[in-house]
């Protein structure tokens, strides 16, 4: 086991040698992911394992746990919405191989032989982000109470015409 993340793994050697990484990543150093953040405070609690199946799969098991501080779009309050994933990766060398996957893996393109664990565990939350980001709790539905006030305060300018037709 390692708790160091290295930049860059040579894919065939992690999967012969069954390796596991775990440890944490700062959401700072996430450079895609910063920008869909209210904050760049906290981290990203990760383990990677690499290994084969009995059909002799190269795959990549991960599961990444983090507080994400988001910007609720309903009340502009920041909250911090919680993911986990837990995703088990085909590694594959083209795109052509996607096809000949197990049920239950998802594909990861590997270039070269060599793979990223930072951007895979990156690219991971991205795809865990909310469409929409709600605060739990925010009310779901707008009220329209207000706006039906402020239209009946409001004289409507084609009352005038109603008087000039009763005459």
């Amino acid at each position: 086991m390692s708790a160091a993340l290295p930049d860059r793994v040579d894919v065939a050697r992690q999967v012969q040698a069954r390796r596991v990484f775990e440890g944490t990543l700062p959401l700072a150093s996430m450079r895609r992911l910063r920008g869909s953040l209210a904050s760049t405070e906290g981290e990203a609690r990760y383990t990677i394992e690499f290994g084969k199946d009995g059909l002799g799969v190269a795959y990549l098991e991960l599961r990444v746990e983090a507080g994400l501080p988001l910007v609720c779009q309903r009340t502009l309050d920041i909250f911090v919405h919680r993911v986990a994933v837990d995703q088990r990766l085909g590694l594959i060398a083209r795109e052509e191989e996607e096809a000949s996957l197990p049920e239950g893996y998802e594909p990861l393109l590997v270039v070269d032989g060599q793979l990223d664990l930072a951007d895979v565990i990156e690219d991971e939350l991205i795809l865990a982000l909310p469409v929409v980001p709600l605060k739990p709790g925010a009310p779901l539905e707008w009220s329209d109470a207000a706006d039906e006030a402020v239209e009946e305060q409001r004289p409507n300018p084609f009352a005038v015409l109603g008087t000039l037709k009763k005459h």
